[in-house]
């Protein structure tokens, strides 16, 4: 069965850090490309980072630029999030996801592009 199992999420002050961590099972996933997206109450789900399965280039969202790092772990079927100053405007439900497409390794914004989710983490940032 393949997981994808987010992690880290939590309640955080403006200014703060969290980081967090998605684990894959059921198949390799270090051939994918690993993304996170966010889900705000009442709003679609966005694009916030993506890395290709080579790790040797990362892709953001202009809201989080400068203040997410996107991370692979060394055998590649983990992929981190690490959110710096973080703004009430964070927060959200995070998800991960892993595309095996040529627009996902090219760093899709498109949730279409992505084809295993897990089932998010929230992530709360108080002002």
């Amino acid at each position: 069965q393949v997981q994808l199992v987010e992690s880290g999420g939590g309640l955080v002050q403006a200014g703060g850090s969290l980081r967090l961590s998605c684990a894959t099972s059921g198949r390799t996933f270090s051939s994918y490309a690993m993304g996170w997206f966010r889900q705000a109450p009442g709003k679609d789900r966005e694009f916030v980072a993506t890395i290709p399965w080579s790790g040797d280039s990362t892709y953001y969202a202009a809201s989080v630029k400068g203040r997410f790092t996107i991370s692979r772990g060394n055998a590649k079927n983990t992929v981190y999030l690490q959110m710096t100053t973080l703004k009430p405007e964070d927060t959200a439900v995070y998800y991960c996801a892993a595309g095996n497409s040529v627009r996902a390794y090219s760093g899709s914004r498109y949730n279409d592009d992505y084809d295993y989710w897990g089932q998010g983490t929230q992530v709360t940032v108080s002002s």
